[in-house]
């Protein structure tokens, strides 16, 4: 048992820290690590491809974002949370005001060491996730500059598939979602379980 618990607990540490959303090289990235437990079949959905009453997006890839003070300094840097960037977060880098920089910054008084979760999938838009502490220790009444090195591509959905034959000829789905970077609870679980739990039926006649 403690060996099993091992092996998740080093499954969940691996991929807490990669950088998802609902689409892109994040998720190809973590269903390839999951591959190495159970074999999963991955399959790929276009751009513009419709899908019921939903259109899949294009990718959004980011490799930096950043905000600095009037100093120079780095006080919110994407490379030590990717939380830090609301996701698909247009473009950019410009000069502002704390005021005019604000609508753009998101956090919560209510668990201020907390570094909210944001997307904007289908709105052209930008913004910056800090805890409410951040907000408090590094912007006051200065000029800031921010920038945001992201883009928008045609790709693919990719989606992690395994089917595992028994001798009942009725079909139980097992389903999770891989898109939420750094969150625990809220994704990961339910990815890093149901892995072990097919890991565990494939052990089984």
């Amino acid at each position: 048992l403690m060996e099993k618990l091992s092996q998740i607990d080093n499954c969940l540490k691996t991929l807490f820290p990669i950088n998802r959303s609902i689409m892109g090289d994040g998720v190809r990235k973590t269903l390839d690590i999951l591959r190495d437990t159970i074999p999963l079949k991955l399959l790929e959905y276009p751009t513009g491809q419709r899908v019921y009453d939903w259109t899949i997006p294009r990718e959004w890839k980011i490799k930096n974002a950043w905000i600095k003070n009037s100093s120079g300094k780095k006080i919110i840097d994407f490379q030590l949370s990717n939380l830090h960037v609301v996701g698909y977060s247009s473009p950019v880098q410009k000069k502002l005001t704390l005021n005019e920089l604000k609508k753009n910054l998101h956090y919560l008084k209510n668990i201020p060491e907390a570094i909210p979760y944001r997307t904007s999938y289908y709105a052209k838009s930008w913004g910056f996730c800090i805890s409410y502490n951040q907000f408090l220790e590094h912007f006051q009444d200065d000029e800031y500059e921010v920038y945001i090195d992201s883009e928008l591509v045609n790709g693919s959905l990719t989606i992690g598939e395994l089917l595992i034959s028994g001798k009942s000829k009725k079909e139980y789905l097992v389903s999770c979602y891989i898109c939420h970077p750094s969150m625990a609870n809220d994704s990961l679980s339910g990815v890093v379980a149901t892995t072990f739990i097919a890991k565990e039926l494939l052990s089984r006649k």
